[in-house]
C-alpha cells in the first residue's frame, strides 16, 4: 500500500463524506473499511429508503438533537440539511420532502444514496480498501504517530499518516460493522468513552400483556413516559405492537431516555391517551352516545368495541374495576368515570428494551469535551479527529442522525482541507 496522508478508520456516512472532501483538497486518502462494501448502513436505513436528512430549520433541527446538540451546532452551520440536499441533487440523485419535513431519495431506494456517495468518494481521489480495518493507532508527543492496518489477506501494513479521522459507527446494527471498534481505538489514545446503550430502540412489556396486542397499529395517539411515576416526555403520532415490544416513531423517540431509566433500575411506563384530540367530558359525551344505541343489556365489551380496537378490549379492561360483562345500563357514574381515565391513562410497565441489533442509533461514546467542536480534532492528540456516530451525539428518527454523519465528516474534511501539503 502506498502512503496516506489521511486514514480514515470507517465507510460509513460520515468517513465517506470526510474522505470526499479531503481528498478533493489535494490530501491522499485511504478509507479503511473492514466489511465487504462500503455505507453498508446506509444501505439498509429508512426501511431501505434512507431518510438522510429533514428539512426543519435550524432551531428545530437542533432541538431534535438529545445529546450535545450545542457541540454539534458549528459542524450543522458548516454543513446543514439544505446543504445536503444540494449535495445530493448535484451528484444526479432526486430527492422529494415527505411528511414531517424528512428527505428520502425519490426512486425509494437507499443504495442509490450510498452509491453516489461511495462514487463521489472515490472519483475525488479517495482510495476505500474494504475487508480492511484498523488494528491500532498509536500517538507519540502528543501527535499522531502510526496506523497498522489487517488487508484482505490478514497481512498487517503500517503507515505514519499526518491525519487520522475515527468514523467507526457505534453499537447499533452491528451486522453492518459497526461493532464499536472506534471506542476502544479512542480509549486507547486516551480519550473517555461515555457509557454506550441503545437508543431509538424498540421497547418490551409484559409478554402476557403483549401477546392479545401483537399486529395492532395506533396512530394519532399521545404517549407519556412515566420513570418512577414522574412524566418525564411526551410524544404523538404512530405505534405498533409487534413480538419485539413496543415499536413505531414515538415509541423510539421515547426510547432514550426510557433505556437510562431502565439502566438506573427505576420504575418504567408509557401511559397511551387512546383519544387525545377529545377533553375528559367529551370522551364521556362519546360513550354516553355510544351506549345509547346500544340495547341496554349489551355488555361494556360491545360499547367498547364501537371506540377502540377490538385488540384492545380486553386489556384495556384489565385495568379496569369492571367486568367486560357488565351491562352498560349498570354502569355506575364510577364506572364510567374509570373507564374515561383508561382510555386516556392506558397504561403499560416497560420492563426491557432490545438489543443493539435492533437499535437504529447508539447514545453514549466519545466525550465531545475533550473534542475541538470547531474543527473536530481531538483535544490529547493532534492530527486525530472524529466524525459520525462514534461521538456522543444521538437525535430522534426521521432524519436527523444521518445530517449528523454528514456535517461531522464534512466539517472534519475540510478542516483537514485547509492545512493539505503542497
Amino acid at each position: 500500500m502506498r502512503e496516506y496522508d489521511v486514514i480514515i478508520a470507517g465507510g460509513g456516512a460520515a468517513g465517506l463524506m470526510a474522505a470526499g472532501v479531503a481528498a478533493r483538497a489535494g490530501h491522499r486518502v485511504l478509507v479503511a473499511e473492514k466489511m465487504e462494501k462500503p455505507a453498508r448502513k446506509v444501505r439498509i436505513t429508512g426501511k431501505g429508503r434512507c431518510n438522510l436528512t429533514n428539512m426543519r430549520s435550524a432551531q428545530d433541527f437542533l432541538a431534535k438533537v438529545r445529546a450535545n446538540a450545542t457541540f454539534f451546532a458549528p459542524a450543522f452551520r458548516a454543513f446543514d440539511n439544505h446543504a445536503t440536499v444540494a449535495f445530493f441533487e448535484a451528484l444526479g440523485v432526486p430527492l422529494e420532502v415527505e411528511r414531517g419535513e424528512r428527505v428520502f431519495p425519490r426512486s425509494g431506494r437507499a443504495w442509490d444514496i450510498a452509491d453516489a456517495l461511495v462514487e463521489w468518494a472515490r472519483s475525488g481521489g479517495a482510495e476505500i480498501a474494504c475487508h480492511t480495518s484498523v488494528q491500532s493507532i498509536t500517538a507519540r508527543q502528543g501527535q499522531i504517530d502510526t496506523v497498522t492496518l489487517v488487508d484482505h489477506e490478514g497481512r498487517s501494513h503500517t503507515h505514519t499518516p499526518r491525519y487520522v479521522i475515527i468514523a467507526t459507527g457505534g453499537l447499533s446494527y452491528p451486522a453492518t460493522g459497526s461493532t464499536g471498534d472506534g471506542y476502544l481505538m479512542a480509549h486507547d489514545l486516551g480519550h473517555t468513552i461515555e457509557p454506550v446503550r441503545p437508543s431509538l430502540v424498540p421497547l418490551e412489556c409484559d409478554a402476557a400483556e403483549l401477546a392479545p396486542l401483537i399486529g395492532l397499529q395506533l396512530r394519532n395517539v399521545s404517549a407519556r413516559l412515566f420513570i418512577d411515576g414522574r412524566s418525564c416526555a411526551e410524544e404523538f403520532g404512530e405505534m405498533e405492537f409487534t413480538s419485539r415490544g413496543l415499536e413505531g416513531a414515538i415509541v423510539l423517540r421515547l426510547s432514550r431516555k426510557a433505556v437510562d431509566g431502565l439502566i438506573a433500575g427505576a420504575d418504567v411506563a408509557i401511559v397511551i391517551d387512546l383519544k387525545p384530540a377529545l377533553t375528559t367530558e367529551q370522551v364521556t359525551n362519546r360513550l354516553d352516545r355510544e351506549a345509547a344505541q346500544l340495547d341496554r343489556h349489551a355488555p361494556l365489551s360491545d360499547l367498547l368495541r364501537k371506540i377502540m380496537p377490538r385488540q384492545l378490549i380486553k386489556p384495556l379492561c384489565r385495568q379496569l374495576p369492571i367486568s367486560p360483562k357488565t351491562a352498560t345500563c349498570n354502569l355506575t357514574p364510577r364506572d364510567k368515570e374509570s373507564l374515561v381515565r383508561a382510555l386516556k391513562q392506558f397504561t403499560l410497565a416497560i420492563t426491557d428494551y432490545r438489543p443493539f441489533e435492533e437499535a437504529i442509533v447508539t447514545a453514549g461514546g466519545v466525550r465531545v469535551g475533550e473534542i475541538d467542536s470547531q474543527t473536530l480534532q481531538s483535544r490529547h492528540v493532534e492530527g486525530l479527529y472524529f466524525a459520525g456516530e462514534v461521538l456522543d451525539i444521538d437525535a430522534d428518527t426521521g432524519g436527523f442522525n444521518l445530517q449528523i454523519a454528514f456535517s461531522t465528516g464534512h466539517l472534519a474534511g475540510q478542516l483537514l482541507g485547509r492545512s493539505a501539503p503542497k
